[in-house]
C-alpha cells in the first residue's frame, strides 16, 4: 500500500467547523511535544492557554499549575489550574492527541458532534482547540476502573446514559460507520511493512485472506438483525467514563470514535470492555448481567417491564456485534503498530483480539443463525 496519507488536519477542521458557524470556540496553531516530561512540557502548555483565552494573557505563570490527569495508548490529559487576578481558582482539562492518531480517527467527525452532544449534557464542553489537541472544561470527577462496571448499580445508570447519548441528534450523514471503517482499517493494515524484524515477523503469520472472509461473513449475518442505527460513543470503555461518587452523577468523555453506527455494536464493544486493560475475557459480562444492562437500557424507567422477547432479541444482537468489536480493534493495532511511536505492543494486541473473536466465534454465531431461524428472518 505504500505510505498512509494524513487524513485530517486538526487546525483546516476547526477552522472549517468554525467558519461554517457550528461551533463557538478558540483556535491556536501552536502545538505541544507529547515526548516531553511534565516539567519540560508545562512552561509550552501555559504558553497555549495564554495563546487561547485573552484573560489569562498577561498573567504570570506562576499563577498557572499543570498536573497529569491520565494517559493512555493514544491520548494525554493535563489539568491546568489557573488563579486568576480576581482571585477565582479556575481550571481546564487540556487533551494532547497521540502522534499519528488522525490515520485512524476523524477528527472532523468529531469536532462536529461534541458540540451537540455537550448541549445534550454529555462529556466536557469544547472551549478551544490548537494544533494537536483541545481544551475542554474540567469535569470534577473520577475516571472508571474496568471492575467498576462490573458494579450492578453503576452497570444500570451506564445503561440508562447510552440509551439517553443513543437519542442524541447529529446533523450530517446517518449512515452507519462499522463496515466502513472497518473495510479502510483492513485497507490500511493488510499493506505494511515493517523494519522491525520481530514486528514484521509476527505480521507475515496473519492471513488477511481469511480475516476478509470473517468480515465479509459476519457482515452478512449482522446486517439479518436490523440493529438500530444511532450516534454511537464506539469506545466506552472504563477510562472513557466518570463518576462523582458524591453527587452520583455519570459522565461519558472522550468521543473521537463516535459515529452514527449500529446500537449492538456500542452495547458489544462496551461488554469487552469489562476485561480491562489486561484484556482477561473471562470478566466479559454473562447473560444474566447483560440482561441487567439491557432493562436499564431498554426501559430506564421500568426496567422489570421490559419483555423476555425483547431482552433475548438485544442479547443476540449485542453478541454477533461483540464479534465485530474485536476484528475493528485488532486491525486498529495494526495500523498503531506501524504509525504509533507509543511503547505498546500493538501487534501483540492484533492476535489478543483476534484470536477472541475466533474463540467466541461459533457460539455466537450459532446463537444468531439459530434465532434468526426460529423468527424467520435470516
Amino acid at each position: 500500500m505504500g505510505a498512509v496519507n494524513k487524513i485530517w488536519n486538526e487546525m483546516d477542521v476547526a477552522m472549517e467547523v468554525r467558519d461554517n458557524g457550528r461551533a463557538d470556540f478558540q483556535s491556536s496553531p501552536l502545538t505541544v511535544d507529547t515526548s516531553l516530561s511534565l516539567p519540560d512540557m508545562s512552561p509550552r502548555v501555559i504558553e497555549l492557554c495564554k495563546d487561547l483565552f485573552n484573560k489569562w494573557s498577561k498573567l504570570d505563570d506562576s499563577r498557572f499549575s499543570v498536573e497529569t490527569v491520565s494517559g493512555g495508548i493514544t491520548n494525554l490529559l493535563l489539568k491546568v489550574s489557573v488563579k486568576e487576578e480576581n482571585g477565582n481558582d479556575v481550571s481546564v482539562t487540556v487533551r494532547l492527541y497521540g502522534p499519528n492518531t488522525d490515520y485512524v480517527i476523524n477528527r472532523e467527525r468529531e469536532l462536529q458532534a461534541i458540540k451537540y452532544l455537550s448541549a445534550a449534557g454529555f462529556g466536557a464542553k469544547l472551549l478551544a482547540v490548537f494544533g494537536n489537541g483541545m481544551v475542554q472544561s474540567f469535569i470534577n470527577a473520577r475516571t472508571l476502573i474496568p471492575s467498576d462496571m462490573r458494579n450492578s448499580k453503576l452497570a444500570a445508570e451506564i445503561a440508562k446514559q447510552l440509551h439517553k447519548f443513543h437519542q442524541v441528534e447529529i446533523p450530517g450523514s446517518k449512515e452507519p460507520q462499522l463496515w466502513n471503517d472497518i473495510s479502510k482499517f483492513y485497507e490500511k493494515a493488510s499493506g505494511l511493512e515493517f523494519d522491525d524484524i520481530e514486528k514484521q515477523r509476527m505480521y507475515e503469520a496473519i492471513s488477511f485472506k481469511e480475516v476478509h472472509k470473517e468480515i465479509v461473513e459476519l457482515k452478512e449475518l449482522a446486517g439479518h438483525l436490523n440493529s438500530p442505527v444511532v450516534f454511537a460513543h464506539n469506545d466506552l470503555l472504563s477510562g472513557n467514563i466518570m463518576v462523582n461518587d458524591e453527587q452520583e452523577k455519570l459522565y461519558f468523555i472522550d468521543f473521537e470514535y463516535g459515529s452514527y453506527n449500529y446500537r449492538g455494536f456500542d452495547i458489544g464493544n462496551h461488554f469487552n470492555e469489562y476485561a480491562g486493560y489486561d484484556c482477561d475475557y473471562s470478566l466479559y459480562p454473562n447473560k444474566e448481567e447483560q440482561y441487567h444492562f439491557f432493562r436499564h437500557y431498554l426501559q430506564p424507567d421500568k426496567p422489570d417491564e421490559v419483555s423476555d422477547k425483547e431482552l433475548e432479541a438485544l442479547y443476540v444482537e449485542t453478541n454477533t456485534f461483540m464479534l465485530a468489536s474485536h476484528i475493528f480493534w485488532a486491525l486498529w493495532a495494526l495500523i498503531q503498530a506501524k504509525m504509533s511511536p507509543i511503547d505498546f505492543d500493538y501487534p501483540g494486541y492484533f492476535f489478543l483480539r483476534y484470536n477472541e473473536y475466533k474463540k467466541q466465534k461459533e457460539m455466537y454465531i450459532s446463537l444468531a443463525q439459530s434465532y434468526l431461524s426460529k423468527s424467520g428472518t435470516g
